[in-house]
């Protein structure tokens, strides 16, 4: 069965040893001979982890960590080390921390690829595609500026607050003085929501206005304010609020 991150994981009864598969069918061994892409999630998270429990599989203990995640990688990688050796009891924080960090090099490698061809900031899609692998997975809210030229293509990205599940303070000096010092045309921001609400407080659109207007003053546009959260974002260009 194909477990991937599309479509939700369901754990079959009985799962074999890896000794009790055919040889051709062990992670491994059919990542050499078919290729790596030719393996599911499970797969691949056997070979990262490379032994399972006692009692339990490296292939099962992979296909149990899916099936409680309902299939996605996504919701993995965002548990701490902690988090994930008290919820499966018998990883330690070796393991933990092998397959966090696998996951996190995977996230990266693909936000990376995005940064070197360094697309335009044509769409709000385009933008949190490029900045969600920095805030998705966070616990607690943080507000980045991306700084953009005159084709809008990224100049710099800074971390401008950061604070606890439920906000945090913006200096909206800050925010110009590094417009200015970057020799911006424009710019985007973007905040999380840890709750996975979309919906903007009445902090949020205050704080936008304020960047907006501080930077116009510079003749530096507000192109955008992001609010990302793991799947999904709120634009406010797109709802008409900036």
């Amino acid at each position: 069965m194909n477990t991937d991150s599309h479509t939700p994981y369901e754990a079959p009864p009985g799962a074999p040893l890896i000794r009790e598969l055919d040889p051709e069918m062990r992670p491994r061994e059919k990542a050499l001979r078919h290729g790596i892409d030719s393996l599911s999630d499970a797969e691949l998270m056997a070979i990262i982890f490379a032994t399972g429990l006692k009692g339990k599989s490296v292939i099962e203990l992979s296909r149990d960590i899916l099936h409680d995640n309902r299939g996605h990688l996504s919701r993995v990688v965002r548990m701490s080390p902690k988090e994930m050796c008290a919820r499966y009891k018998g990883i330690g924080e070796a393991k933990a921390l092998t397959l966090l960090a696998a996951l996190k090099l995977g996230e990266r490698t693909v936000a990376d690829a995005m940064r070197d061809d360094n697309p335009a900031m044509t769409s709000p899609q385009v933008a949190y595609d490029y900045m969600a692998h920095r805030l998705v997975a966070l616990p607690h809210e943080e507000f980045w500026v991306v700084y953009l030229n005159r084709a809008l293509k990224v100049i710099s990205e800074r971390r401008v607050g950061q604070g606890g599940v439920s906000g945090t303070a913006v200096d909206v000096r800050l925010v110009v003085k590094g417009a200015i010092e970057e020799l911006a045309s424009a710019m985007l921001i973007f905040h999380n929501h840890p709750s996975g609400n979309l919906n903007p407080s009445p902090q949020d659109e205050s704080i936008t206005r304020k960047i907006r207007d501080a930077a116009a003053l510079f003749d530096i546009r507000l192109n955008d304010h992001i609010i990302v959260t793991p799947g999904a974002f709120y634009s406010f260009h797109d709802h008409g609020r900036i």
